[in-house]
């Protein structure tokens, strides 16, 4: 019962803020023809900017939570649309800072000892307040200069709060508004809680940002903050300070020297290597978090947001933007049939024509002008119709493609970083979907059938001996088919072994 009345009160400030600010999407309103006549009744109607303008701005306001959520909304452009999905990617993850004496008592309770035995000195006042945690300057004991990240006060039981009120409401809504049951409210809710709880351990932060260091050890092209594992834990990370300037600061970049050119083409490569050669990426690099350091290197912080390719993934991902760009239609449709994300019930014909209805004005355009972030966003938009199952990880990714192609235009409007990323992406393709990409990719195939070899011998030796003891019964006429199945695997498998020695030996001769 407390839990309902507490959701009530909670609804009921959500409810007056969002009419304050108009801010409710009319769309999924006029699912609910009662509910929309009630809303234009209570809503104010002379609250300026887009609808998702002014839903950014509610969700500022409602605090913490619920700006996490705008940006987790940011990438479902299938939700809620995409010129809703772009205003909410403008909202600022800003907050006013908590006292310096509240970061203090954090850190000593993390390590159990008092801030001046673990750094020489530390400023009170924040250089940067965020909704999950704010940033103070120091020195440690040893001399170094560092950030010092420390969790807000009481913000991790506050979204506990909030995520149960989100899980309330969208079983509410499903039952209202059956209709909504497609938008599958819990599982955006169920991806909320879970990467934002990730984003509350400074620890699983530091670690990214450690992962993400290492795929660019013998890489000069990006660079990220060392770690102070020492006083890094739960609720505070540390980490190298960065002296430089913003990405968004032009004027200061080239006022110190630096060649903006230089560091678009650094931005483009490094991009890319995060998302093709590496498939681990930082999914927050807006301008904010992107300096460019003394050395002129670009330098990223906020590694609080993640994502991840597996090598199919970033296949496919390939496949389909070479069709693209290439006018290839057939083949992006392939390669999504292919993939499984687009049901084999669909017709490929129809899925064909519906990608070059967004391919066609690609064609005869220069690359510089061609966005990879939107093309990506206007085809999740199509393949809803198709039944195409939500990709998170492409979503995760189509934002940051148009984060980063925004950076990219901060340091010159005229030059795309694709185009910058070509030979790059063209030495990539040869090596990991040219033909010998494809023989390597066929032996590996076949080699980790032969390691499953002795577990299948194994299993079947089991089965033999279950039946032996009279644990398993079985028709004679099964026993015989059985025994023609296991005669064909056996007489396939000598077979595979005779094309993986000819392959080997192929790959061999083309090494000499």
């Amino acid at each position: 019962m407390f839990r309902i009345l507490r959701n009530l009160v909670r609804m009921a400030v959500i409810g007056r803020t969002v009419a304050r600010h108009d801010a409710l999407p009319t769309t999924l309103l006029g699912t609910a023809p009662g509910l929309l006549w009630l809303w234009r009744r209570i809503a104010r109607r002379d609250v300026p900017g887009r609808e998702g303008q002014r839903l950014a701005r509610a969700l500022a306001e409602l605090g913490p939570t619920y700006i996490k959520l705008g940006q987790l909304l940011s990438t479902r452009s299938d939700l809620v649309g995409e010129r809703m999905a772009v205003d909410l990617a403008e909202l600022q993850d800003k907050l006013p800072p908590f006292p310096g004496a509240q970061a203090r008592a954090i850190i000593e309770a993390e390590f159990g000892q008092p801030v001046q035995a673990l750094f020489q000195s530390f400023d009170d006042k924040p250089v940067a307040a965020a909704s999950i945690a704010q940033v103070h300057f120091a020195v440690t004991a040893d001399g170094e200069e560092v950030a010092v990240k420390v969790l807000r006060p009481g913000i991790v039981a506050a979204f506990e709060r909030d995520i149960d009120l989100f899980y309330w409401l969208a079983a509410l809504a499903e039952a209202v508004v059956p209709r909504l049951r497609r938008l599958r409210l819990r599982e955006v809710v169920d991806t909320f809680a879970r990467t934002s709880r990730l984003e509350m351990d400074l620890r699983m932060e530091a670690a990214a940002a450690s992962e993400l260091a290492a795929n660019f050890t013998e890489d000069p092209t990006f660079n990220v903050p060392k770690i102070d594992w020492e006083r890094t834990a739960g609720r505070v990370l540390t980490l190298e300070r960065i002296r430089g300037f913003k990405v968004d600061e032009p004027a200061r970049i080239s006022a110190a020297g630096f060649d903006r050119d230089e560091i678009l083409a650094m931005a483009s490569a490094s991009f890319f290597n995060q998302v093709f050669r590496d498939g681990f990426f930082h999914a927050d690099l807006h301008p904010g978090n992107l300096f460019i350091n003394e050395q002129g290197t670009i330098t990223a912080v906020d590694f609080g947001i993640m994502g991840r390719l597996d090598r199919e993934t970033r296949y496919y991902l390939a496949d389909m933007l070479i069709g693209f760009l290439t006018g290839d239609y057939r083949r992006v449709a392939l390669v999504h049939f292919e993939a499984g994300y687009v049901p084999r019930h669909q017709s490929i014909e129809i899925f064909t024509q519906a990608c070059r209805a967004i391919g066609e004005p690609l064609q005869n355009k220069p690359l510089n002008e061609i966005s990879v972030g939107r093309l990506l966003a206007q085809l999740f938009a199509v393949t809803e119709q198709f039944e195409m199952e939500t990709q998170p990880q492409l979503l995760l990714l189509q934002k940051s493609m148009l984060t980063a192609e925004g950076v990219g235009r901060l340091l010159n409007p005229n030059i795309n970083m694709w185009e910058l990323a070509r030979p790059l992406i063209e030495e990539w393709m040869r090596e990991n979907r040219g033909p010998e990409a494809q023989v390597l990719d066929d032996v590996v195939g076949a080699l980790t059938t032969i390691r499953r070899l002795p577990a299948l011998v194994r299993e079947a030796e089991r089965v033999t001996r279950e039946v032996a003891d009279g644990g398993v019964r079985l028709h004679p006429q099964t026993v015989r088919q059985m025994l023609v199945g296991w005669d064909r695997r056996r007489r396939s498998d000598r077979a595979a072994l005779w094309v993986i020695a000819a392959l080997l030996a192929v790959i061999a001769l083309r090494l000499v």
